[in-house]
């Protein structure tokens, strides 16, 4: 039996909008959302949707399809949506603006966490029409150290087993009633890392009596710019980046030790590991060159993430008929942010999209993470439809 999502999800507009108005005005960074979590509990327990608790705020909501018993009933699919602010003062004038001083929704998340709690609804009012599980990812932290790893470790994906993961982020360059999705890589792995340069402190004046950190962690810096640069494939996107220099008191001083922090972003599992290498590598020639020494540290963060081709079609197919074959554009190339939802992603076929946001008629153009951040909330409805039909038509088709 089909079902009009459209449709139903637009009769639910009002209440996605007051849900997503209210999570705005309260955000709360990573673990430490009690009250986000508060709030999606209350909601799934009036829907009688059961959940559990997991990663500290995290949710896992779980829909069991009462269809009778037939080949399809050990399907499982997840839809993920992430519940987390950052730690940015809400600049917006408007009657939802964030309540909470240094605290906002930059990034959209608020709107994530409505979609899934309509998406969850939908689905167990007709729960009737399929059977399989539908399981509801709340994940928290996302924007620090992502709280998937640990939903993970905690068994969300086991019992039943997921086989398919569908999430989504708003994006702010994309008109609303469009989205924008691609396949194979979608996002950046990210490997934050600390270079302690140590040397001889000494005057200023009598350089020859020291050793100078400063000269040798610059020298560090620019040599790193030739990993991208002359020793990564030129089609491979990738980046290093140095973002903090941090060493000496005075002019007339010489430190003893400088200290760089940066980030690589790879698209590759192949590059990711060679800038790495080759990071450790550099550090360790130019500071033996120059009569140094050095600590390094490269953080392992987020992966690659990778859409899966079929359910990348299946995405699409659920689009299309919610918004159209025209609204349904190609995500041309890889960006270069990275998304907590590739740990999913590394363990079941999965697809990430992005749900356009843009409205420049509203004003609705600055992009997320600024203190002006905002979407068409109109958008809410069919993120919800797309969402919807996608986990539906899995659970039901042939």
């Amino acid at each position: 039996m089909k079902i009009d999502f459209k449709k139903e999800a637009l009769e639910l507009k009002d209440e996605l909008i007051n849900l997503r108005r209210d999570f705005h005005k309260h955000p709360e960074l990573g673990f430490e959302e009690w009250r986000t979590s508060g709030k999606i509990k209350e909601f799934l327990s009036k829907e009688n949707i059961p959940y559990i608790e997991v990663a500290k705020t995290g949710i896992c909501g779980i829909i069991e399809g009462t269809l009778e018993e037939d080949t399809k009933s050990k399907r499982c699919i997840a839809l993920r949506g992430d519940i987390d602010g950052l730690p940015i003062n809400d600049k917006k004038i408007c009657s939802y603006s964030s309540e909470v001083p240094g605290k906002m929704h930059a990034c959209g998340h608020d709107a994530h966490t409505t979609i899934l709690l309509g998406a969850a609804k939908l689905l167990n009012k007709n729960k009737h029409l399929f059977k399989g599980t539908i399981k509801l990812f709340f994940e928290p932290a996302e924007e620090t150290i992502g709280g998937a790893p640990f939903m993970i470790k905690e068994g969300v994906l086991e019992n039943p087993k997921v086989d398919k993961i569908i999430g989504l982020h708003v994006e702010e360059t994309l008109e609303v009633g469009k989205i924008m999705v691609k396949k194979g890589v979608v996002n950046a792995a990210s490997n934050p890392f600390t270079i302690k340069i140590k040397g001889r402190g000494g005057h200023g004046a009598y350089p020859h009596m020291a050793i100078d950190p400063i000269v040798i962690a610059s020298h560090v810096v620019l040599a790193l710019q030739t990993i991208v640069s002359r020793e990564i494939k030129p089609v491979n996107p990738a980046v290093v980046t140095v973002g903090s220099i941090n060493g000496g008191t005075a002019q007339n001083i010489i430190p003893d030790e400088v200290i760089l922090k940066g980030v690589i972003r790879t698209m590759t599992l192949e590059d990711r590991a060679f800038a790495k290498k080759r990071i450790k590598e550099i550090v360790a020639s130019m500071c033996t060159a120059m009569r140094g020494e050095y600590e390094i540290e490269i953080e392992e963060s987020y992966p690659c993430l990778y859409n899966d081709d079929t359910v990348v079609e299946l995405l699409k197919e659920a689009a299309i008929e919610i918004i159209g074959q025209k609204n349904v554009t190609e995500q041309l190339a890889p960006k270069l942010g990275v998304e907590s939802f590739a740990y999913f992603a590394l363990e079941r076929s999965s697809a990430f999209y992005f749900l356009g946001a843009k409205n420049e008629e509203k004003n609705i153009t600055y992009s997320a993470h600024n203190s002006r951040f905002d979407i068409d909330e109109d958008l809410l409805p069919i993120g919800v439809a797309i969402q919807s039909e996608a986990a539906f038509r899995y659970l039901t088709r042939e």
